[in-house]
């Protein structure tokens, strides 16, 4: 059952959301060469404990760390530790809080130093994806219309969508109905209407979209260990219309389709 949120709701969920981009913010001016990910973990938790947060993914389903850190060919659930950072690297980190009964959820990749052309282009990639995603966010469009634009545009770039994770709903848990795949058909699924909030997610691929879990039973890569970038923010649609909850107020998030739908 997807549950709406009220006006108060999501003002409590985008203080949430505010601790995240506030601990991300953070994070990336940390990511150097030399730098243990562990020590990322370690600064995101006491962070979220100092504002008043729990990490929300410390043991969600035995999860043990505070962040996932995901290097390279890792897609997601990448698990904190001593392993360091090289330069030409990319570093996905995702981060999670409770607060006051609010989820917060949000994950960005980052360059470690200079890393190639064709990295570049595939974080560029997943960010525009996440914006072409959320173009659909619009009372009487569909959940898939979401996912089909993730797709299209994704695929024109030449790269691939992972298709064994989701987008989300979030709020009042850390996941929540509806499930939003980054790829599918359009016109399927709940409609869309105010109310809702949602964690839309794109992870993609340079190579085969198909991936496994490693040994430690957390960490998701690529099948053919090719480079993955995830992008995520926590959205609302509001009476104001599509509010992005986990940029930062004083920072300028990419409302370049807002410029487009606002009279839509």
């Amino acid at each position: 059952m997807i549950i709406y949120k009220s006006e108060e709701e999501i003002k409590g969920i985008k203080r949430s959301n505010q601790i995240v981009a506030k601990i991300l913010d953070e994070l990336s001016s940390m990511i150097k060469p030399g730098v243990q990910t562990k020590d990322l973990d370690e600064h995101a938790e006491k962070r979220a404990r100092d504002m008043g947060a729990v990490p929300a993914f410390k043991g969600y389903r035995g999860y043990p760390s505070s962040l996932c850190t995901s290097i390279n060919e890792e897609i997601v659930h990448g698990l904190p530790s001593s392993r360091t950072l090289r330069e030409g690297d990319i570093i996905s980190l995702d981060f999670g809080i409770l607060c006051d009964g609010f989820y917060g959820d949000a994950a960005e990749t980052y360059p470690v130093g200079n890393i190639s052309p064709i990295a570049k282009k595939l974080i560029t990639a997943a960010e525009n994806a996440f914006y072409k995603g959320i173009e659909k966010i619009r009372e009487g469009n569909r959940i898939s219309d979401i996912s089909n634009a993730i797709q299209t545009y994704v695929e024109a770039q030449g790269f691939s969508i992972i298709r064994s994770f989701v987008g989300h709903g979030i709020g009042l848990s850390l996941h929540e109905e509806p499930q939003v795949p980054n790829f599918g058909l359009s016109g399927r699924g709940p409609k869309i209407r105010k109310g809702l909030v949602l964690a839309i997610e794109p992870m993609i691929a340079v190579g085969d979209w198909r991936m496994e879990v490693l040994a430690d039973k957390w960490t998701a890569v690529t099948i053919d260990r090719s480079l993955s970038a995830h992008y995520e923010h926590t959205v609302a649609l509001t009476e104001r219309g599509l509010e992005i909850l986990s940029v930062l107020d004083d920072k300028e998030p990419n409302f370049q389709y807002l410029k487009r739908n606002q009279h839509a």
